[in-house]
């Protein structure tokens, strides 16, 4: 089997009867207590009228009574210690620190739709883009259970647009952020593959998966991943960023059991043809299912200078950031059963914020340039 932590970083839960003795045993602790405003936080959601009236304070101080009986503050709800850097924070229990936590996505997100999402079981391979989809979600409180999946560690190059620091450099990207989820919701249940996606732990990665995000810069694992969704009908979500914007892939597996991978981009593509590729092959391969109608004029310049005078492709912030906002509203939507538009398209800022995107001389500007991409790769 492949390395799998099965609830990497998960906080060890401390008897709440016991809280006071694991204090004076561990005075190196550092203790977050914050028990007291989140229980005003689930006050004022379940009470809205107090919004724009202020004199609650006897009306809180019996709701707290009511909620946490005769037991002392300090015992009520829920403590975890977090191992890494030995933390111990004070929660409420997992139905009202949820029902306080989402209390501002309401009615945005119904109480139905929130528990269906929730519920959710989402797996992400691939955690640089994918980071953003996977905090996002957390974020939302959708997908309680999900799997992280990537090899690769934290890089100095990967500050742009992964949102991290400098103390999390070297670690794997996988742990990082299940840390991060963890701290956000302590109830939630995340399973993180550290050796990537392998051959050996595939089917682990994707049993029982209600949707699979995808991406990997393997374009062979980009193809079993694929091919073990398509066998087991998972829909497949892929983000690419794309200068500031992104393109977008879904792949209803789920509902078409005939669908050539990527959408069809490349053909009915299988394992023995792409290995049958000649390496200077590959760019291309990749550049046609990146989607080359799609590449903005900067990123389709610079391609050709990756090995020349970049390094590698350019990849913003910006455009992963968005990754994980597009991303997090499809999985919301697709768990849902709401109607998805399938296929590969766009999400484009520039044809929304630049007044001339659509001119003349920009449309045949931006057409030239492709073009030239497209001869020099040899599409």
């Amino acid at each position: 089997m492949g390395k799998i932590t099965t609830v990497a970083m998960q906080p060890t839960e401390i008897d709440n009867k016991t809280i006071k003795q694991f204090k004076a045993e561990h005075s190196e602790v550092t203790c977050y207590d914050s028990i007291e405003s989140q229980l005003q936080e689930l006050f004022l959601i379940r009470n809205p009228r107090y919004k724009f009236d202020k004199d609650y304070a006897s009306a809180f101080i019996a709701f707290k009574k009511e909620i946490v009986g005769e037991q002392e503050i300090e015992e009520f709800g829920k403590w975890f210690h977090f191992s890494d850097d030995n933390s111990l924070i004070h929660f409420l229990p997992e139905a009202e620190y949820l029902e306080a936590k989402t209390g501002r996505n309401k009615n945005l997100i119904t109480n139905e739709e929130q528990e269906i999402f929730y519920n959710g079981v989402v797996g992400i391979a691939g955690l640089s883009v994918g980071s953003h989809v996977a905090k996002t979600i957390a974020m939302m409180t959708g997908a309680k259970n999900m799997r992280l999946a990537d090899p690769d560690t934290i890089e100095l190059s990967n500050l742009n647009r992964i949102r991290s620091d400098a103390t999390e450099l070297d670690q794997n990207k996988a742990l990082v952020v299940a840390k991060y989820i963890y701290r956000l919701n302590p109830y939630a249940v995340v399973t993180t593959f550290t050796d990537g996606v392998t051959d050996d732990n595939i089917d682990e990665f994707l049993s029982d998966l209600d949707v699979l995000v995808e991406e990997t810069d393997d374009l062979e694992l980009k193809i079993k991943l694929r091919l073990a969704a398509k066998e087991r009908g998972i829909p497949v979500i892929m983000a690419t960023d794309n200068g500031d914007g992104v393109v977008l892939d879904v792949e209803r597996y789920d509902l078409h059991q005939d669908l050539q991978l990527f959408n069809g981009v490349a053909g009915d593509l299988t394992l023995d043809m792409f290995r049958s590729f000649p390496p200077e092959q590959l760019p291309k391969l990749a550049a046609t299912i990146a989607g080359t109608e799609f590449t903005v004029p900067r990123m389709h310049q610079s391609l050709l200078e990756v090995g020349k005078t970049l390094y590698s492709w350019p990849q913003l912030g910006s455009a992963a950031t968005l990754s994980g906002v597009v991303v997090a509203h499809l999985v919301r939507r697709l768990l849902n059963g709401q109607p998805i538009k399938e296929g590969k398209y766009e999400c484009n800022l520039d044809s929304i914020i630049d007044p001339n995107y659509f001119d003349s001389n920009a449309v045949k500007e931006r057409e030239q340039i492709k073009n030239d991409f497209i001869n020099k790769i040899g599409l």
